[in-house]
């Protein structure tokens, strides 16, 4: 989190509004902090827990991508163990895409550049410079006391919030953003970078003092001592050495000038050892750190408040209910499939055991109750149940073996396509329900990946021909097998089966694309387009030639299935992989 919103404000100009955005499909952003060296920092608006966070959202490109998500998980996990009241607390570290995303505490505040590039002469008093060593020292020294090296300390990466409270930031970046190919010299920065950073060789804690040490310099006296155009060329600033602070001001001699001078040795070996014994004698030597406190948070409270990063003014807008409610989507699925399982269950139930009502109740709402509890189950239930119906009701070899062909189809359509999505249970199901083999192309088309939404379509169109014909005989198929297959062998009963399979499969299609809503809508419209086409070429078949109106009950129901999972689609905002997996 190297630069605060209200920093990139003033550096950069306003930033524009970007509330339809939404990160991970949680995080709406409230703007964008500008493009650092391996990323971007947005602040944005944690939809569940009410609160403001930063993300620094890293690319994972390249050949390298691997090495980078690599070393990026390992310093969000280092980051993360640093508790401490003057790191800035990291919460959650997720990949999406081709990025990855390191989600942090918000400092509503300014960094220490800023602050510096606000106040008269670019520097701070002794007081001020006194709280920000004590305070730097306090959250190195506990880093280094776990084994994390900074390797990027500078003015940036340092926030003071509007209570005064000093925070260094950006812990582990300098080494993922070497790793992500980005920068040089090991992620550090030209100007606070010691030679042993610049050259690539070993580092150790000195290497923060040494950048540490710089940055107060730059506090107490307006500028980097090494500051230059290249690495090459600060180098030979930093082997000439810094020259002695109390030339530019008198009152920096004597141990603070020691100190200084003592961290800033381009030798590691002659350089002061630890960040605590520079804290140490800096803070003797400038003045009283808590007054310097109370300095810093009337300097940065005087910051106005910036209205493009309060959430107040947008927090009402609605949101997609994927992001606002994430549990309602999975809570609907299981629902809505339950309540068709529940259905379909009860008559089977009372086929299967036709001599005890209570137990027909009990094999309904456990069928139910599982479906809730796992909604793919409730499909094999189901179609379980349905073969085996028609086997104990056949009298001959023909509806028994209509129940063993339905049985193996099912089973290659429950292993291929059932667990993909929590809605191919309704979908294959559904037709069954509203007695129309064209019920459940809509919802097969949106829930399902193309190839599954294809076998679904088909599948579905089956049950939804077979299905009122075997309830309405009592599941005894013996004299009407011919009154069902024959049917469904001829052209215009082909044509409405194809119409079915097509008609998901490029609804599919064209809504897995892309993640918005728009693909859904614009699938739903070609599937029911090229569906009820089908049925109008059927219906003409079936009348030798002559254009007749299709069954407008099955048409009926096609339309108001895809109205509603385009309305649906809207509602729950753009895609997210793992939301069912989350639910």
């Amino acid at each position: 989190m190297a630069d605060a919103s209200r920093a990139i404000h003033s550096q950069f100009g306003t930033a524009s509004r970007a509330y339809d955005d939404v990160l991970l499909n949680r995080y709406r952003i409230i703007n964008s902090c500008g493009t650092g060296g391996f990323g971007t920092v947005l602040t944005c608006w944690d939809t569940r827990l009410q609160r403001r966070v930063a993300i620094k959202r890293l690319p994972l490109s390249g050949s390298n991508a691997s090495s980078t998500l690599s070393e990026a998980l390992t310093e969000a996990r280092t980051s993360s163990m640093l508790a401490h009241p003057n790191i800035v607390t990291v919460y959650d570290f997720e990949v999406e895409g081709p990025y990855a995303y390191l989600v942090m505490e918000y400092v509503d505040g300014l960094t220490l550049a800023d602050l510096l590039s606000r106040v008269e002469g670019g520097t701070l008093t002794y007081d001020e410079t006194a709280c920000l060593v004590q305070s730097v020292a306090s959250a190195l020294g506990y880093a280094h006391e776990n084994g994390v090296l900074h390797m990027d300390i500078k003015p940036t990466n340092i926030m003071i919030d509007r209570s005064g409270t000093v925070k260094l930031c950006d812990f582990g970046m300098a080494t993922l953003a070497s790793a992500a190919g980005f920068g040089g010299a090991r992620g550090g920065t030209v100007g606070y970078m010691p030679p042993e950073q610049i050259e690539g060789d070993l580092v150790d804690e000195r290497t923060d003092i040494f950048s540490f040490a710089v940055v107060v310099w730059q506090a107490l006296l307006g500028a980097s001592p090494f500051a230059a155009p290249s690495a090459e060329k600060s180098l030979a600033l930093i082997r000439k050495g810094p020259g002695k602070p109390s030339k530019i001001d008198p009152n920096l001699g004597g141990i603070a000038e020691e100190a200084l001078l003592g961290a800033l040795a381009a030798n590691p070996s002659s350089r002061i050892p630890s960040v605590e014994t520079l804290a140490k004698e800096l803070v003797f030597a400038l003045g009283d750190p808590i007054a310097g406190a109370r300095s810093l948070c009337g300097l940065v409270s005087q910051t106005p408040e910036s209205a493009e990063s309060d959430p107040e003014d947008w927090e009402g807008e609605r949101l997609p209910l994927a992001v606002s409610h994430p549990w309602l989507p999975g809570a609907f699925a299981r629902l809505a499939s339950a309540a068709t399982v529940l259905y379909l269950a009860w008559p089977l139930s009372a086929a299967l055991v036709s001599d005890s009502t209570t137990v027909s109740y009990g094999l309904a709402l456990g069928s139910a109750a599982l479906t809730a509890l796992w909604p793919p189950l409730g499909s094999a239930l189901v179609l379980a149940g349905f073969c085996v119906c028609i086997a104990l009701h056949a009298t001959s070899a023909a509806p028994f073996l209509l129940a063993l062909v339905t049985a193996i189809t099912f089973v290659f359509w429950w292993a291929l396509c059932a667990t993909q999505s929590d809605l191919s249970t309704l979908s294959i199901l559904l037709p069954a329900c509203a007695s129309s083999p064209i019920a459940g192309t809509a919802i097969a088309g949106t829930a399902l990946t193309p190839a599954p939404a294809l076998f679904t379509g088909l599948a579905s169109w089956f049950v939804g021909r077979v299905w009122p014909v075997a309830s309405g005989a009592g599941y005894a198929l013996d004299g009407l097998v011919d009154a069902v297959l024959i049917p469904m062998t001829s052209a215009p009963s082909i044509m409405s089966l194809a119409g079915c399979g097509v008609s998901a499969a490029l609804c599919s299609a064209l809504t897995w694309r892309g993640s918005t809503p728009g693909f859904a809508v614009a699938g739903q419209s070609l599937g029911c387009t090229v569906l009820v086409a089908s049925q109008l070429l059927a219906a003409r078949m079936e009348n030798g030639g002559i254009w007749v109106d299709p069954s407008w009950a099955n048409t009926g129901i096609a339309v108001l299935l895809s109205v509603l999972v385009c309305s649906a689609c809207v509602l729950h905002g753009p895609r997210d992989a793992g939301l069912e997996s989350e639910d």
